[in-house]
């Protein structure tokens, strides 16, 4: 009987330096091209309800309502320079509720697919949010979205 000798296994080495690396790049080349959400103009407790809708992500109008009831108009738009190239402004102002409505059609002016968001302190004064509306109504603006907090189901 022929005795048969067993070739003796090679222990295998992987090399994990050049996994690493790609995960670095893959890792840097996310982080450089995301766009990250711009910071808000002042923040605001929003009231809560059970309503949940997807605001659009660009071609918005945010009007902010604080809790001292003043009122900031904040957009974000792509304008052409001289040189032809484009850059994101962000335009930003302070509004009164009777000059509300003339601002955003300013605005709207220069995007009329915009969508106008009402983001209001819960502790707003009703008589404020009143004046805002009834200046958007007589600026023809009666299509807005007022944003809110999904409410929590507990049980």
């Amino acid at each position: 009987m022929a005795h048969i000798k067993k070739k003796r296994r090679l222990a295998i080495r992987i090399d994990m330096t050049p996994m690493v690396d790609i995960a670095f790049l893959l890792l840097i080349f996310y982080m450089s091209t995301t766009q990250f959400k711009p910071p808000e103009a002042r923040s605001v407790r929003l009231p809560s309800s059970h309503s949940q809708i997807q605001l659009p992500e660009k071609d918005k109008i945010i009007v902010t309502v604080t809790p001292d009831d003043s009122i900031f108009v904040d957009y974000i738009e792509r304008v052409q320079k001289e040189d032809g190239t484009w850059t994101i402004e962000r335009v930003y102002l302070e509004a009164t509720p009777s000059s509300v409505g003339g601002e955003i059609n300013h605005i709207r002016e220069r995007n009329l697919k915009a969508l106008v968001v009402i983001k209001a302190d819960k502790d707003v004064k009703f008589g404020t949010m009143e004046k805002i509306m009834a200046t958007m109504v007589d600026s023809y603006l009666s299509r807005f979205q007022i944003v809110t907090e999904l409410k929590s189901e507990r049980l």
